[in-house]
C-alpha cells in the first residue's frame, strides 16, 4: 500500500468512527441484518464527478461483502438523474455507510465541479487555473486530487513542498534589517538540498530558464513586482492587485520570471485576470467554498 493510499485509508477511518463510533441504532433497531438488497447512488445535479473510489473503499470498509459496481469513473459530467454507481449486499451495511460514502462523494465532486467552471472561463488562454493549501483539515490529498479531476493544477501541496515568501515573512525579516534581495538570497542558500521538484511550467514562457530551487515571492504593487524580479525571484505572486495594476506588472516583467495572479479571483473576473498574460491563476475557493454537488442514495424496491 503506498503512502497515499494509506492516509486515505486513515482519513475514511477516522470519518466513519465520527459517524459510527457509538453504532447506528436506528438501523440496529430496524433493520435485519441478514436482509438483502441494493442500492444506487444518483446524481441530483449536472456537474463533474470525483471521490467514486473513496466512496467505493467507505461501502467496503464498513462490510468487505458488500458489492460497489461503479457505473461512472471520476471526471465524468453527470447530470440530473445519472445512475454513479450501485451497491449490493446487507441493506444494513449500506445504511451505515451511506452518509459518510456520500459526504466524500458529494465534497469531491463539487470542487471538480466548480474546478472546471474556472478552467472552461479561461478556455484557449495558456495558462494554468491552481489550487492553495486552503482546504480542509486532513482532507488535503482528497480535495486536491478533485481540483485536478476538474482540470486544474495543484500548487504546494505543503510548506515543505517550495518557496514562497508571503507578506509576514518580509515584515519580520525588513524588521531584521534584511532588504528583499537579501531575502531571496538567504532562502536560495538555506533551502534543504532536497527540494528539487520539476519547476512549473508555463505556456506562455516555454523558453524561462527557471532555477533549481525556485523562489517565490508575493507582492501587493507593480514597484513590489519589479523589486522582486530585480531580487532574482523566479515566480512572482500578484496578490489581490486589480486588472490594471496585473497589466502593467506583466508588462514591466516582461518574461524575466512566472507571474501568479492570486487574491480575489471569481467566475465572473478570472478571464480579464488571465488576460492580462499571467502564468498562472490561483484560487483558494477552489477548495473552501465549493458546494457540494447534489448526490443521493435511493435504496432500490424488491
Amino acid at each position: 500500500m503506498t503512502a497515499l493510499e494509506l492516509q486515505i485509508e486513515e482519513i475514511i477511518d477516522r470519518a466513519l468512527a465520527e459517524d459510527l463510533g457509538r453504532g447506528d441504532i436506528t438501523t440496529d433497531a430496524l433493520i435485519p441484518n441478514d436482509q438483502q438488497g441494493s442500492g444506487l447512488v444518483v446524481a441530483k445535479e449536472e456537474g463533474i464527478l470525483a471521490g467514486i473510489n473513496v466512496a467505493k473503499q467507505v461501502f467496503q470498509r464498513v462490510d468487505p461483502q458488500l458489492k460497489v459496481e461503479i457505473l461512472l469513473e471520476d471526471g465524468a459530467r453527470v447530470k440530473p438523474g445519472n445512475k454513479i454507481a450501485k451497491v449490493s449486499g446487507s441493506i444494513a451495511s449500506i445504511l451505515k455507510a451511506e452518509r459518510v460514502a456520500l459526504n466524500f462523494l458529494q465534497r469531491l465532486s463539487g470542487i471538480a465541479s466548480e474546478t472546471s467552471r474556472y478552467v472552461a472561463r479561461v478556455e484557449g488562454l495558456p495558462l494554468h487555473i491552481m489550487d492553495t493549501r486552503k482546504t480542509t483539515p486532513g482532507l488535503r490529498s482528497l480535495e486536491k486530487y478533485a481540483v485536478k479531476i476538474g482540470g486544474g493544477e495543484n500548487h504546494r501541496m505543503n510548506l515543505g513542498d517550495g518557496i514562497l515568501i508571503k507578506d509576514n515573512h518580509l515584515v519580520a525579516l525588513h524588521n531584521q534589517g534584511l532588504n528583499l534581495k537579501e531575502i531571496v538570497a538567504k532562502a536560495r542558500h538555506n533551502v534543504p538540498s532536497s527540494l528539487h521538484g520539476a519547476p512549473l511550467q508555463s505556456e506562455r514562457r516555454s523558453n524561462l530558464q527557471v532555477r533549481q530551487p525556485q523562489v517565490e515571492v508575493e507582492v501587493k504593487t507593480v514597484s513590489e513586482a519589479l523589486e522582486a524580479v530585480e531580487a532574482g525571484a523566479d515566480i512572482v505572486m500578484l496578490d489581490n492587485m486589480n486588472i490594471e495594476d496585473m497589466r502593467k506588472a506583466v508588462k514591466s516583467i516582461h518574461g524575466h520570471a512566472l507571474i501568479e495572479a492570486s487574491g480575489g479571483i471569481t467566475l465572473d473576473n478570472v478571464r480579464a485576470v488571465a488576460e492580462t498574460g499571467v502564468d498562472f491563476i490561483s484560487i483558494g475557493a477552489l477548495t473552501h467554498s465549493s458546494r457540494a454537488l447534489d448526490i443521493s442514495l435511493e435504496i432500490e424496491a424488491q
